[in-house]
Order: C-alpha cells, then structure tokens, then sequence
C-alpha cells in the first residue's frame, strides 16, 4: 500500500488494538466478522468503490456502511469499518486487503490472549515447509478447479486435531479465499503477522488523572526498555489512585500509586 491507504491501515490497527485490548470484546468472533466483511467487499465492486470514492464525505460513508452492517455483525465489526470508510485510499481495493489484514490479526490476538500464539507462528512456518517440499499438496490447494469445500475438507484432514484452531482458520481462510496472493506469499504474510503480534506487549496504565503526551511517550519508552519489547499502554482513569500511577503488564503489576504505598505502608504498621 501506498500514501494515504498506508496511513488509513495504520490508524485502523490502532483502532483494532484498542478494541481487542478490551477483554469483553471476543477478538476471535471479530476475525469472523471482518473475515466476512471482506468476502462482500471483495464480491460487491461497485460497493467498495462508493464506500472508498474520495468525492464522498467520510461520514456519509460511515453511515451507508453502518446501515449496511446493522444488525449484521457486532457493534465493534461496524465501528471498525465505518472508521476505516472515513479514511482516504489510494485504492478501493485497498480497503479490501486491510479488512483482511485486520481480520488475520485479530486471529493472531485471540491466539496470543488464549497463549497459544507461538505455536500458531511455529506452526504455520512448518506447514509452509510442507507445502514446499510436497508439488502434489501445493497442487491440490491453489487448484482453481476444486471447489472451495474439497479444499477445506482437505485441510481438515490434514490440520484438524493438528494444529492449533487459529492456525486451521488462518490457513483455511488463504486457500479457500487467495485473492490473487499466491500460497507461499500469504503465508509468510500470516507468519510476518503472527510475530509482529509476538512482539507486541500491553501494558494497563492506571492514573488519577489524565497522562499527558509527553508522559505517555516516556513511560512507554521506558517499559519497552524494562521488557525488550513494543509496549501499547492501555490507559485507564482512576481517581481512588491518589497520586502516581499503576502499570500492570500480563501478571506483573508495578505499584507505583500513592495509595498502593499508604496501603503497603499500614500493612507493615500493623504487622
């Protein structure tokens, strides 16, 4: 992607991170829903490109795709695409390959919540190695001539019981619905994707008051410091936390709040 598509995708990531960072959004239904998403998109042109036609205004756009999606997806699958048709592409089918994008990571995110997303990334490294080394399974899986049921049928038999779920829907989604990647060149997509997820830690930061930009952009430099890795801060508000801030990351908490201090300081008194 290019220009303005490049950005729209970027901001539509953040916008993904912030939804599935919320336990009470099912990241796994999510990837259903966008996966859907992007088969009609892909099938209705005339569609996708009214939806990304640059003349319109953004939100008559968001309205037409909310309108469209109602009642058929869940509030947070409409959101994300009415947020994304108010974006500027380079191309309408850009809108297309980010859907799927988007769709892919949250596959990956639901997998990293569940702790089993390295085996997803091992597991789609190797079932790229297979493909490569067997001329009569690639065969089978990119033949434009089988139906799309004989191919996830054939996967079924080969990944089910195997392989992780996410790893299965993945994968069946890139043989099933290519569209015109080759099989080698999506799944290191996919595998790209899954360590980038990888790579990526959520921190909840709670504070009494709002932080400011410049101390967000401190603190996550210095927790990317402390664990070696790209930190998104999940940014909550707190006024029960008297002064400082609490930052907890997966099951580690660091108290660094004032009321955490008076409480620690009465446990000892009182010990």
């Amino acid at each position: 992607m290019n220009g303005a598509s490049r950005e729209a995708l970027a901001a539509a990531r953040e916008r993904l991170d912030a939804l599935t960072d919320n336990t009470s959004v099912n990241a796994g239904q999510l990837a259903d829903e966008l996966a859907a998403v992007t088969a009609l998109l892909d099938r209705e042109v005339s569609l996708r490109r009214v939806l990304t036609d640059p003349a319109q205004a953004g939100e008559a756009k968001a309205e037409l795709a909310q309108r469209l999606l109602g009642g058929q997806v869940s509030g947070e699958a409409a959101d994300l695409l009415a947020g994304m048709v108010r974006s500027r592409w380079s191309q309408s089918r850009d809108l297309v390959d980010a859907l799927e994008q988007l769709a892919d990571t949250a596959d990956l995110t639901a997998a990293q919540q569940a702790g089993t997303l390295d085996d997803v990334e091992d597991e789609l490294f190797r079932f790229g190695r297979i493909v490569a080394s067997n001329t009569g399974l690639r065969a089978a899986l990119t033949d434009r001539s089988a139906t799309t049921s004989a191919k996830g049928e054939l996967l079924r038999s080969l990944l089910g019981g195997r392989a992780k779920a996410t790893t299965e829907r993945l994968v069946t989604r890139l043989v099933t619905a290519p569209r015109g990647r080759s099989l080698e060149s999506g799944l290191e997509s996919l595998s790209k994707l899954a360590a980038d997820r990888r790579e990526r830690m959520v921190a909840v930061v709670t504070s009494a008051v709002p932080l400011s930009d410049q101390q967000k952009q401190r603190l996550g430099a210095a927790l990317a410091k402390v664990y070696g890795r790209k930190m998104h801060l999940n940014l909550d508000v707190d006024p029960e936390v008297l002064g400082g801030i609490r930052v907890q990351v997966g099951d580690e908490v660091i108290n660094g709040s004032l009321a955490d201090r008076i409480e620690d300081a009465g446990r000892r008194l009182a010990s």
